[in-house]
């Protein structure tokens, strides 16, 4: 009994669950254009489902690679979740508003 394999998920799972996430981002961001804080959760959730791959793929192939990027897809999109934030506060603070389309007339 202790040199039993116990047998996880498929890779064919983890894909399944991965597609999906990554189209419910996309469709977060296609279905809601004027709220910026929803397509950085979605743009998160995509990032998500890509990390996802990563790990399902380097569990299968039995490399290690797919965790390191990952882990540096972890690094960037935290870093970018700050960043987003911060300026979506000082947007907020300036205008009041966090709407796409009045961050729109900054060009002008």
């Amino acid at each position: 009994m202790e040199n039993e394999l116990v047998a996880g998920p498929s890779l064919g799972a983890y894909l399944t669950v991965a597609g999906i996430l990554f189209a419910i981002g996309v469709a977060g961001i296609f279905l809601n254009r004027k709220n910026v804080i929803i397509i950085l959760m979605s743009i998160e959730l995509m990032l998500l489902a890509v990390n996802i791959n990563f790990v399902a793929f380097s569990m299968f192939l039995q490399d290690l690679v797919g965790q390191v990027f990952a882990f540096m897809v972890l690094t960037v999109a935290a870093a970018e979740a700050a960043i987003g934030l911060a300026i979506l506060v000082t947007f907020f603070r300036n205008r009041g508003d966090i709407a796409v389309t009045s961050a729109n007339t900054m060009r002008n």
